[in-house]
């Protein structure tokens, strides 16, 4: 198996920043959030492995949401059924073995304190978890102090009485306390905004080297992000798997190197990662989508991209899912990139987009038969939009490339 040589800080961070898009309006709230956290693990006087745990799960939070209404509902600072999202994430952390000690307290990040009694959760699992409960409920309300009066400093007061009422039943007193020092400065809240935000966790990545993770380590890390991606429609489930097993597939059919095969399965894994933005509605329309509609849905490969060529290492596993609604013609989108600009990894991706998308059942039509699927891509490719080669490749193995992408 390939070791990749990166920051595993820098990853989980910048991978955090699809969870970010599905606010559509609350962009950067778990950074905020761990900001926050962070701020307040200090003030406590948590060592550098704690602040480290604490910061990775204040980031990742919120890694069970990917429904915009569901995130809508969590901008409430009281909702019932808030506990869902914390149990998909924690199950879906459980999968990542470098990440699955933070699953417990992304579990009980919604729960009051004083239903610690009747549980039986480690005592700092507790305490990170009720830390970030209450930093991610302040955030809540600075968001709509920002609305109400258009200047976080004139909400302060407000923000921080709603969270000392909530002092001994929602959070630990201590908790609450700690808060009220470290929030008591203008600084503090000033420090919420975005370039700031982004500033202070330059000195958290820096405190992870880059160093050689296994394939298995980033896979079942991006396998989050994938499920993540997936789960925001029905229509989508399991799309970035299936797309990822066909396009590794392929590559061991053009005879591609074994590191090529398992990049390309990374790109295949994160290539809808932008589509996290893409408001619910819009991906479960039944009917043909609007110009409007369908332009809010272009720009999806373009955020891909950009999340991921943050990433020092991931410069191809970027390239690959960015370009994966490219066309060899040159009417793809978002780079209108012709033949010559895509490798032939780009163009198994996005082969296997498509394929796939065709063989899952969609809002507007039902799953297609592995005939009419091979008709519609190699009419694509006489019309010069997707790879002959690629779609040639495709029609010798026509049974095994149903089965990939279907995961059978």
């Amino acid at each position: 198996m390939t070791d990749y040589n990166i920051n595993f800080h820098e990853t989980i961070y910048s991978l955090s920043d699809a969870l970010d898009l599905v606010g559509v309006v609350q962009v950067h709230h778990g950074k905020r959030v761990g900001y926050m956290a962070a701020e307040c693990g200090k003030q406590m006087g948590m060592d550098i492995d704690r602040l480290d745990n604490l910061f990775q799960a204040a980031i990742l939070h919120d890694c069970g949401v990917s429904n915009t209404a569901v995130h809508a509902r969590l901008a409430q600072f009281e909702w019932e059924k808030a506990h869902g999202h914390c149990e998909i994430g924690a199950q879906i952390l459980k999968s990542a073995p470098p990440l699955a000690h933070l699953s417990e307290i992304i579990l009980h990040h919604h729960t009051h304190w004083l239903e610690f009694e009747n549980l039986h959760v480690p005592d700092d699992v507790a305490l990170m978890a009720n830390i970030i409960f209450m930093v991610d409920r302040v955030d809540v309300l600075s968001l709509k102090a920002q609305v109400k009066y258009s200047n976080i400093l004139l909400g302060i007061d407000e923000i921080r009485q709603q969270i000392s009422d909530k002092r001994g039943s929602w959070f630990k007193e201590e908790l609450v306390d700690v808060f009220m020092e470290v929030s008591e400065s203008e600084a503090f809240w000033l420090s919420l905004e975005r370039e700031h935000v982004d500033g202070y966790v330059v000195e958290w990545i820096g405190h992870e080297t880059t160093r050689p993770v296994s394939f298995a380590d980033l896979r079942s890390v991006v396998r989050i992000f994938s499920y993540i991606v997936d789960a925001k429609s029905k229509f989508t489930q399991e799309h970035s798997d299936g797309v990822a097993n066909l396009a590794r597939y392929l590559g061991r059919l053009f005879e591609l190197s074994h590191a090529s095969c398992e990049t390309l399965e990374l790109a295949g894994l994160l290539h809808d990662i932008g589509k996290l933005r893409v408001p619910d509605d819009v991906l479960e329309k039944a009917g043909k989508l609007s110009l409007p509609e369908f332009k809010v849905i272009q720009r999806h490969s373009f955020d891909t991209f950009n999340i991921l060529k943050r990433i020092k290492g991931f410069e191809l596993i970027a390239l690959w899912a960015g370009q994966h609604h490219e066309r060899v013609g040159g009417d793809g989108y978002p780079y209108r990139e012709k033949e010559a600009g895509l490798s032939l990894e780009a163009r198994i991706l996005a082969v296997a987009d498509v394929f796939q998308a065709l063989a899952q059942d969609r809002p507007y039509r039902k799953a297609l038969s592995q005939s009419d699927i091979f008709s519609i891509i190699s009419k694509e490719a006489d019309e010069g939009k997707l790879d002959k080669s690629v779609i040639n490749m495709v029609g010798e193995n026509l049974d095994d490339c149903w089965r990939a992408s279907l995961l059978k």
